[in-house]
This record gives C-alpha cells, sequence and structure tokens, in this order.
C-alpha cells in the first residue's frame, strides 16, 4: 500500500475500502467497539457500521446497555473493522457523541419489526433468570404496541465516533504489514507510514 495512492480524507478512503468489502466479506459493516469505563477499565463487543459521513462512523445501540453507561461516562472510543477475505483492516480512535432524536427516529423507522419489539423487550446487559424472561418480555411488547408502529424507546439510540486518528492497514505474509495512519490536526489531516 502506498500512501500516496490513498485519499487525503480518511472518510473517503474508508468508503472506497468498505465498498471493496460489500463485494467480498459476508458482513462487511461489522466492527469491533471497544469503550472503557471510568476507571479506564476495556470491554470490547461486535456492532454495526450503520452510517459514515464526514463527521464519523455511526452505529446503534440502548443506551442503558454497558456500552451505554461506558460511552455516558467516558465518551471515548475505538472501532476496529477487519476484513479477512481482502487481508485489510481500518483502525479508528475518537470522541463519541449522541445522535439527536431525530437521527435516532430515521434509523430506527427502518428497523425490521422483530428488531424493534426486541430492543423495547431486553433490558440489555442486564441479568435475566432465564430464557423465558426474555421470551415473555417480547410478547409484552408485542400485546403493548398489538399493530401500531413500534415508538422508538426512550433509552434507545445512535452515536457517533468522531474520528482523531484513522489507520489502514493491509496484510503481508511475511509479517511486514503496511500501516498508515491518518492524524486529524488543526489543518485537517496528516498521514504517515507506521512500522508493522
Amino acid at each position: 500500500m502506498d500512501e500516496n495512492d490513498l485519499a487525503d480524507d480518511p472518510t473517503a478512503q474508508l468508503r472506497a475500502w468498505l465498498a471493496d468489502a460489500q463485494e467480498a466479506a459476508p458482513q462487511p459493516e461489522a466492527m469491533t467497539l471497544a469503550t472503557a469505563d471510568a476507571d479506564g477499565r476495556p470491554s470490547a463487543r461486535i456492532v454495526l457500521l450503520r452510517g459514515l459521513d464526514d463527521r464519523g462512523v455511526v452505529f446503534f445501540t440502548n443506551r442503558t446497555s454497558r456500552k451505554g453507561e461506558e460511552l455516558r461516562r467516558n465518551p471515548h472510543a475505538a472501532l476496529v473493522l477487519h476484513w479477512w477475505e481482502l487481508g485489510r483492516q481500518v483502525r479508528i480512535e475518537g470522541t463519541v457523541e449522541e445522535l439527536s432524536p431525530d437521527e435516532s427516529t430515521e434509523y430506527w423507522s427502518g428497523r425490521p419489526r422483530a428488531s424493534q419489539l426486541a430492543a423495547w423487550a431486553s433490558p440489555q446487559s442486564q441479568p435475566i433468570a432465564d430464557r423465558s424472561e426474555l421470551d415473555a418480555r417480547v410478547a409484552e411488547a408485542e400485546a403493548l404496541f398489538g399493530e401500531d408502529d413500534v415508538p422508538l424507546p426512550p433509552f434507545w439510540g445512535g452515536y457517533r465516533v468522531v474520528p482523531q486518528s484513522v489507520e489502514f492497514w493491509t496484510h503481508h505474509d511475511d509479517r511486514l504489514h503496511d500501516r498508515i495512519r491518518y492524524s486529524r490536526t488543526s489543518d485537517g489531516w496528516r498521514r504517515q507510514r507506521l512500522a508493522p
């Protein structure tokens, strides 16, 4: 990978790589989200990339979940997208901001109904007695909303990771991988090659 062949802006480069991944990988939007609690103890899980623009990378979740609570107390995160099929990885680090209710509602309205009901039913990250408790909660949500549209829960919404650094990585069998990092500056973006 030659840094001179990459876009000047990491968002444009990520869009190009994501388009390639959509042709080659079974779940190209899957990304690891790492957060940390107020004491700096990290946790990570897979979420889905649901928006990408010049402002950042968007995902959605229950705001009372572990990740939601960690982001409330420590609004910084790291993301990793990795596509084995292409030998490519992208690492993103930045600050996190909540999406507006309008932005969250726009995405919510396009979700499958079963996913909407699941969001209402699941007390995400909280202990439950067994699967039957969860099934009962789904049945309660189905009864509550009937045939009506399922509204956006007040505890559910989107987040945007505003990148401060974005690293593009390509695999080499000799382990001398290519790594190019974009770092945000007051004048835009600076690119640097990193040792593997």
